[in-house]
């Protein structure tokens, strides 16, 4: 038998045979359908599967084609799930859409970055546990620019993350260039934390982003955070101000000082501008108000400000986001709850639950990537405490919340914060491994999850970073080859 293959996420069964394994060389070929989703898909596996073979392998639609690597789309099925067949004579990656071929491609690669041109014979069946497994990512504290992005992406499909989640705006900076609004971009796109460079998404980049990340199986979710964290914009549009005076810039890290007002008459209407262009740029089914940490407002004010935006973002056709404190005002069903602060009282979530919304877990206790791995670690914050790679892997999000139904769950996202992050080493960095330990606890089933099983096929994949050029954390106590 050969050695078994360490796969992260770990899926639902994985069976390898004696049987001779298929090798790819110069003369294997991607064979895909004719449709734009599956040709986009060839392209992509053509270019990973070359970089990690060293073949320069092509994608044809030639059912009949000799050695092949085929991506097949079967009606019905679950949603993102897949089996992976290989034998000696090809291998044969079958998916109900093409999220589940693109989580195929991802589980391919993996093998072959281990094993190099070599398959082994067996058979895999997989799909995932949750329908949200995000990643959430904040370019406003520090901005992460497109091609910065393409590599979080990346890493994301790697793990079958399926959501990106991008904090656009915040205190320190506005990161997305809107028709309705330029001003935001131009005025409050250049400043950062500590006054370091700033930046911002045009239209294109955003679009260019969003189709990047879904040929490989992933949605673009983006947060424009109100009614806190708004000092940006009310230094670009200062009729959002009580005084009509535009804020100064901020570049500091505190947070809950600034606020929009529900009674001025630019606040509506902003935000009917601002989710009005970010829908008509996003594909996907959500949008993200954001609504925490908004530490200076009456509760009847907070209310009324969280149903404006939602209406906003409703009104659009899009679905509403927000974190955690949303629970505390009237919700509609289906608005999704990010959960992220364990320490508060849980009750409006399983209120909240009881009147239609869905929870996403994010306990920044687990959860946060940024938060430092120790003590004394360079990276980071620790307001959450410290999050080491075993306490990113030991959670169960359907028991976060005492009282909560387990369907109400639906899904999990980690977060990293960028308060300290100015390079792509520094987010990777924080990243792994723990995103692979939260991209496990989002995918396979809880009763599936061993972390001594975890901490050995983790160490498996220092190999494959190190040839990418991917800067980790060797996070103890797993035993990493050097």
């Amino acid at each position: 038998m050969p050695a078994p293959i360490a796969l992260v996420p770990l899926p639902r069964s994985a069976e390898w045979t004696a049987a001779a394994p298929f090798v790819v060389g110069a003369d294997t070929v991607v064979v895909v359908g004719p449709t734009p989703a599956e040709t986009a898909l060839g392209e992509l596996a053509t270019e990973l599967l070359s970089r990690v073979t060293g073949h320069r392998l092509r994608a044809v639609q030639d059912p009949g084609a000799g050695a092949a690597i085929r991506f097949r789309l079967v009606p019905g099925g679950r949603s993102e799930a897949y089996t992976l067949t290989v034998g000696a004579d090809g291998v044969l990656v079958e998916a109900g859409d093409p999220d589940g071929l693109a989580h195929g491609l991802s589980t391919l690669r993996q093998v072959l970055a281990q094993t190099g041109t070599e398959l082994p014979a067996g058979r895999i069946e997989d799909a995932p546990r949750f329908a949200w497994r995000g990643l959430s990512v904040d370019i406003a504290r520090h901005f992460f620019g497109p091609a910065e992005l393409r590599r979080v992406v990346e890493l994301m499909a790697d793990h079958k993350l399926n959501v990106l989640h991008l904090h656009l705006s915040d205190d320190q900076g506005w990161r997305i260039d809107l028709p309705s609004h330029p001003e935001l971009a131009e005025l409050s796109g250049a400043s950062a934390v500590d006054g370091d460079p700033g930046g911002f998404l045009t239209g294109g980049d955003y679009r260019e982003l969003v189709a990047f990340a879904a040929v490989r199986g992933i949605r673009v979710v983006p947060e424009v955070d109100v009614p806190g964290h708004v000092n940006a914009a009310l230094h670009a549009v200062p009729e959002l101000t009580p005084d009509g005076t535009a804020a100064d810039v901020y570049t500091g890290i505190e947070v809950g000082f600034s606020k929009l007002a529900a009674d001025l008459p630019a606040t509506e209407p902003f935000l009917r501008d601002v989710f009005r262009d970010l829908a008509a740029l996003t594909p996907g089914e959500y949008l993200h108000i954001g609504g925490d940490e908004v530490l200076t407002m009456e509760p009847a004010e907070y209310a009324r400000l969280i149903d404006m935006a939602a209406r906003a973002v409703r009104d659009t056709g899009k679905k509403v986001v927000g974190w955690q404190e949303i629970a505390t005002t009237p919700l509609e069903p289906g608005t999704v709850v990010q959960f992220w602060d364990p320490r508060e009282d849980v009750t409006p979530f399983v209120e909240a639950a009881r009147a239609g919304a869905q929870l996403l877990m994010s306990p920044g206790s687990k959860a946060y990537l940024d938060m430092q791995y120790h003590e004394g670690f360079p990276l980071g914050l620790h307001w959450a405490g410290y999050v080491a790679l075993r306490d990113s892997y030991d959670w169960e999000p359907t028991t976060l919340i005492e009282g909560l139904p387990a369907d109400a769950v639906i899904g999990v996202e980690a977060a990293v914060w960028t308060e300290t992050l100015r390079t792509m080493d520094d987010l990777t960095t924080m990243l792994l491994p723990r995103l692979a330990a939260v991209a496990e606890v989002a995918w396979t089933d809880g009763d599936r999850r061993d972390w001594d099983d975890f901490a050995g096929r983790v160490a498996a994949q220092a190999g494959d970073w190190r040839a990418r050029g991917i800067v980790f954390h060797p996070a103890e106590p797993v035993e990493w080859p050097r």
